[in-house]
């Protein structure tokens, strides 16, 4: 996103009908005054005929102003109680009051089910605020003026959808979709949408189906076992529980509130759990981020999600927020909630426990081998299906999978460093002189551009030197990823001797500083020989040379090597130069040298020559430290030449991105998985001697999953993607 579009998903709509909730989906609307809305009769199916003698009189105080739309299908809305009003144009003030209250938080319920949750009557939105209050007077007359009609002809609305629309600085605004009810005897075709609103029929989404299939699971079958307890894992073994398929959830780390005890003791300088840290633990690496709830996969599932999320303790505004987070402070909660939810639907979990192998016997799973993560003691467990959901950093799963003959494909992924900025700069380069309103909270960025790739790309790591790497192709994409408003760089490695880094923001969003990882393609084409392995092989050496790297340089273990963006661009040219000479890496500039030291995080960095024209101070929040370092010394050399091509496009869509005084810390290496598990239609793995244009589909009865195995890119996608796969089993139970 760039500077000129800081407004979300304009005027998006909720698709079909939710449930799983009466309480949500019959929360209050807000009420008309002089008895025009909440009572009996304004809850009456609109008046169909022309226009009655209030609207006339509303009609001549509203007018047609000039900017009304040139046409209006009123046909469309014969029926409907409620109309969806979506780009509606809402002043900053309006947000000042939260729509949402703890009253309305709905009660835990199963996810949902097809015969105790009929489907809602009135719009499963949050409710509008207090009725008289200031924010719900501006509402209002927000919608009466898209709509062109009186502020007393809105018997009743609910937010559906709400972003910023900052692509005028001198104009920052909310957009906004309501659910309406009209005022008893407002007839549809007298309404005069103004230019750029659209109205059409409130269809609320349809509820998540939930067979009961208890009586279809018999002993004989054997455990359905889900491995891992990210979103993918979580989301899978909730439905299969719900649906009354007892599933057996393994989780190699430990539950989330001891996880979240031994990330705070490696922040502080203690020794690397490999079983509890940002990547492995209850909630997978999501729950230690900021909690961002977007995504671009369009699935109903997606309103499921967050509804289940609302359930589990998380803010009722991810609901109708258009770039909706929970936080790294709130999802430690919600995960364990989600847990309890499993284990009361009849499911087990076990921490501690981690998929050692997959029997299989006549190309379907039979067992599977579960091996405690301290102790190393294993135990056979008879399974009929396996949901691999492990997530991208579970590196012995994929050679599990390979050893055991499944499919396997190299896949892009992408590497890079995490940017950091003041939040101040990026709240002023968003909204301009709005950037103070309290209603619009720290301003966030999504931004992309393609740059000239080198010509048969070469790699330099510390430990094998040059390696030629296959494949001349014209651009390679940069862009910027996880952007964490008010957040912190966070130390995410899960082996020991390596560094990397991701990000993170707590609910408030009231951090310091921004970050967002920067980062540039890989394609598979970019590594050497033809090793499935290759992608997770650059990993590892990338984040062993950055440990040894900031050691070598004074910094303590797990300390991470950092650069300002000045110093990288100076550092850019003398690469170039010994590029052009058949020479790896590059040098930094003068000032990064005579500054290389540990500084411990908030401590302020010192300006070095190459950055005398920047006034931006960083604190870098890095929680071990950083070493200021040469970053070509353990970053690819075609990544640091595409990042260095990128960081000028990118400060020319968000001025200020590419100051000299920014601060670089890396390496961001685990944005996503460098490997596919091959999967068929039926969402079953497939093996590796299956011929590679065969559309048959083999009931291995073994699940690739989330954003682990391949299928997904994010919290959003990963649960949808568990949510799928617990369908396709619940359909074959079904179709016994």
């Amino acid at each position: 996103m760039s500077s000129k579009d800081a407004r979300g998903d304009k005027g998006a709509s909720t698709g079909k009908r939710i449930g799983g909730n009466k309480k949500m989906s019959g929360a209050k609307l807000s009420a008309g005054s002089k008895g025009t809305g909440g009572g009996k009769k304004a809850a009456g199916r609109p008046h169909r005929g022309g226009k009655t003698k209030s609207q006339a009189s509303s009609r001549q105080r509203t007018g047609r102003p000039s900017h009304r739309g040139a046409s209006f299908d009123a046909s469309a809305l014969e029926g409907a109680e409620f109309i969806e009003v979506s780009n509606v144009a809402l002043p900053l003030d309006a947000g000042l009051e939260s729509p949402a209250s703890e009253v309305n938080r709905p009660t835990p319920v199963p996810l949902s089910t097809e015969t105790n949750h009929p489907a809602p009557a009135t719009p499963a939105a949050s409710p509008a605020p207090a009725e008289g209050s200031h924010a719900e007077s501006l509402s209002r007359a927000a919608i009466a003026s898209a709509l062109g009609v009186a502020p007393e002809d809105v018997a009743s609305f609910s937010l559906v959808k709400r972003s910023v629309d900052a692509r005028k600085k001198s104009n920052v605004h909310f957009n906004a979709t309501y659910a309406v009810h009209l005022a008893q005897g407002v007839a549809y075709d007298a309404l005069s949408p103004a230019r750029g609103v659209n109205v059409r029929a409130y269809d609320p989404p349809a509820p998540l189906a939930i067979p009961d299939l208890r009586s279809l699971a018999t002993s004989s079958d054997g455990r359905i076992v889900v491995a891992g307890t990210g979103p993918a894992g979580l989301f899978c073994a909730l439905y299969l529980a719900e649906a009354g398929l007892r599933p057996l959830v393994v989780e190699r780390g430990v539950a989330v509130d001891e996880r979240t005890a031994a990330i705070e003791s490696f922040n502080a300088g203690g020794p690397l759990d490999a079983a509890a840290n940002v990547q492995f633990g209850e909630g997978g690496a999501g729950t230690f981020s900021d909690g961002k709830l977007t995504t671009g996969t369009k699935s109903p599932h997606i309103r499921h999600v967050l509804e289940a999320f609302v359930q589990a303790g998380a803010p009722d505004e991810i609901l109708w927020q258009a770039k909706p987070h929970i936080g790294t402070d709130k999802l430690p909660a919600v995960v364990k909630s989600i847990r309890e939810r499993i284990i009361s639907a009849g499911g087990e979990v076990r921490f501690l426990t981690r998929l050692a192998d997959i029997e299989l016997s006549g190309g379907a799973v039979r067992s599977v081998v579960l091996e405690d993560s301290r102790t190393g003691a294993r135990e056979a467990v008879e399974a009929s299906r396996v949901i691999v959901a492990c997530g991208h950093s579970a590196r012995d799963v994929f050679e599990l999978a390979r050893d055991r003959g499944f499919a396997l494909e190299r896949k892009p992924f992408s590497m890079g460093v995490r940017i950091e900025h003041p939040q101040t700069l990026i709240n002023r380069a968003q909204y301009g002189a709005a950037a103070k309103h309290t209603a619009l909270g720290a301003a966030d960025y999504k931004m992309a551009v393609r740059v000239p790739a080198r010509a048969n790309g070469t790699r330099s790591d510390a430990t094998h030197g040059e390696k030629a790497i296959a494949g001349d192709n014209a651009t390679r994409g940069v862009y910027t990823f996880c952007m964490c408003p008010g957040g912190e760089v966070v130390a995410a490695t899960s082996e020991e001797g390596g560094v990397v880094v991701n990000g993170m923001s707590r609910f408030a969003r009231d951090g310091e500083n921004s970050n967002s990882a920067l980062l540039a393609d890989v394609r598979p084409d970019d590594l050497p020989g033809d090793d499935v392995m290759e992608g997770v092989r650059l990993q590892r050496e990338v984040e062993h040379a950055a440990f040894e790297l900031a050691r070598r340089n004074g910094g303590v273990p797990y300390a991470a090597p950092a650069q300002t963006v000045g110093d990288f661009l100076v550092g850019a040219t003398f690469s170039s130069r010994q590029a052009e000479g058949g020479q790896p890496g590059g040098t930094v500039a003068a000032a990064s040298e005579a500054r290389r030291r540990t500084v411990v995080p908030g401590s302020h960095r010192r300006v070095g020559a190459s950055e005398s024209h920047s006034r931006l101070v960083v604190r870098p929040s890095y929680p071990r430290g950083i070493v200021w370092c040469d970053l070509r010394e353990f970053l690819p050399a075609f990544i640091c030449d595409a990042l260095a091509q990128g960081l000028p496009l990118l400060d020319a869509k968000l001025h200020g991105f590419a100051d000299p005084g920014a601060v670089l810390t890396g390496p961001e290496t685990r944005s996503s998985s460098p490997i596919r598990m091959v999967r068929g239609q039926n969402f079953q793995a497939r093996l590796a001697s299956d011929l590679p244009d065969s559309d048959e589909e083999l009931a291995t009865r073994v699940y690739p999953c989330g954003e682990g195995a391949g299928y997904a890119g994010g919290i959003m996608s990963a649960a949808v993607d568990g949510l799928r796969v617990a369908e396709a089993i619940a359909a074959e139970f079904s179709s016994r």
